[in-house]
């Protein structure tokens, strides 16, 4: 091949990027028991993509209430980022003053960073994280991402960022006020957490 001056059409070899230090790991204190006896005690947590437009991505931030289900606040961006993660928390915190939940996440950067440390501090919430590679320690974020993307995400086509936020949020009002579960005698999350 040398002599002939004859070179192999191959992939291109991926750059090998460093991976950013998990600077605060939380121990999984959770450990999947995720029913709570009273609104924000077990909150959950996680960010999932979603694709509009000619290939292009947004992300869905999100927190769950383990009492009830209920989605306490949800961020929807054009960058999964630090500001995606921490505008999530600082909505549930202030929507819901001076409670001190166990909040769940899995080891994502933004999880793992210092700003979501000094958060941590800021709002006295307690971490706790899934092992690696362990969907299943995220159990009801996850579930709820795969209701809303058999509800409602994967049943239209969205041309615009501002058409899958107004998916997002007729959804999410949906979710938290009229989709009726057994698990919650018949009622909605938020008719549920009213009652409590």
């Amino acid at each position: 091949m040398r002599a002939l001056e004859i070179k192999a059409v191959i992939r291109k070899k991926r750059l090998n990027y460093v991976k950013a230090p998990a600077l605060h790991i939380a121990e999984n204190v959770m450990n999947r028991e995720f029913q709570a006896d009273a609104p924000n005690q077990k909150w959950c947590t996680d960010v999932t993509e979603l694709k509009y437009g000619n290939g292009r991505k947004a992300y869905l931030s999100a927190i769950i209430d383990g009492y009830d289900n209920s989605i306490v606040s949800w961020v929807l961006s054009h960058s999964n980022n630090n500001e995606l993660v921490m505008g999530t928390v600082k909505k549930a915190c202030r929507r819901n003053r001076g409670t001190k939940p166990l909040l769940h996440s899995d080891r994502g950067f933004q999880y793992t960073s210092v700003e979501y440390k000094r958060l941590q501090e800021r709002y006295q919430f307690k971490k706790s994280m899934s092992r690696v590679s362990r969907c299943l320690d995220n159990q009801p974020i996850e579930r709820f991402w795969g209701i809303f993307k058999a509800e409602s995400y994967y049943l239209e086509k969205y041309d615009t960022y501002d058409d899958l936020l107004h998916n997002v949020e007729t959804y999410m009002r949906y979710y938290n006020n009229d989709r009726y579960t057994e698990r919650l005698n018949g009622l909605s999350p938020n008719e549920y957490r009213r009652t409590a």
